[in-house]
């Protein structure tokens, strides 16, 4: 397990663990126990003075048991966990939010299915595979964002529309000649003028790409869905399920790769 899943897998826990352990079931209990405790010690003769917390530590053990081994529970922790890392609220355009909402949808349908298969034959790596969906839902999210941000980005736009034809003009003076004086400077203004229509048409075509691949992302984390559900009802073997991951984390190194490559542009 890398580091980056390591640090998931121990999130997913701790969120977990502080759900059984906060329960409002769990906080009556306490409640009930102290307040019997103190005005109800011994409600027979026989009765020994740790009765009422014996049997409260017992209902709050069960509970805590209880809701470790609530796969549903637990899924549904863990969406709500991710949703409050995602500040949709930044993703301005209804198309990209609603992608990453779906994307969203998908994480949940499958983290709820890996916990309740739990850690088997086929799933014997089950909590590395949910933080490879994790993770893949992430880099959604940060391709949706930096797609927003461009889409959003008038000057950019206008720059591409604009920047040629400042160029071609410039182009057009420079064949007449150029003042000794200035050419300098003149070749200078040309040459930048070039390099920023080179980064920005390679930033456009980035984010064609990005377009293309958060597409494909939805549609892959589909496929994955149906995938996870195949494997485990036909009890295939376990090459099977070792090749879903290796998809899984083929699609997650891509996504890293393309965000990479925008901010590298972005940073120009």
């Amino acid at each position: 397990m890398n580091e980056s899943s390591q640090s998931l897998h121990e999130k997913s826990k701790q969120i977990i663990v502080q759900y059984a352990i906060f329960r409002w079931e769990n906080a009556l209990i306490l409640a009930g126990t102290i307040i019997l405790t103190a005005f109800y010690a011994k409600p027979f003769p026989w009765w020994p003075w740790w009765g009422w917390l014996a049997i409260g530590l017992a209902g709050m053990a069960l509970i805590f048991y209880s809701s470790l081994k609530n796969a549903e529970t637990n899924a549904q922790l863990l969406l709500q966990s991710f949703q409050e890392s995602f500040d949709l609220r930044k993703i301005r355009l209804p198309e990209l939010r609603n992608d990453v909402q779906t994307a969203l949808e998908y994480q949940r349908r499958i983290d709820a299915y890996i916990f309740e298969q739990g850690d088997s034959v086929l799933w014997d790596r089950a909590q590395d595979t949910a933080n490879q969906i994790r993770t893949w839902i992430r880099n959604v999210y940060q391709l949706a964002k930096q797609i927003d941000t461009y889409k959003r980005d008038d000057l950019l736009h206008q720059e591409l529309v604009d920047l040629p034809k400042e160029i071609h003009t410039l182009e057009q003076q420079q064949k007449k000649g150029i003042d000794s004086k200035v050419i300098d400077d003149f070749n200078q203004l040309l040459d930048s003028k070039r390099k920023h229509l080179e980064t920005l048409s390679t930033l456009d075509s980035k984010m064609k790409q990005a377009e293309f691949q958060l597409d494909h992302s939805l549609s892959a984390l589909a496929t994955v869905d149906s995938q996870i559900r195949l494997i485990a009802a036909q009890d295939l073997d376990n090459k099977k399920s070792e090749n879903l991951r290796a998809d899984i984390q083929e699609q997650v190194n891509r996504l890293n790769d393309l965000i990479a490559s925008i901010e590298d542009v972005y940073a120009v």
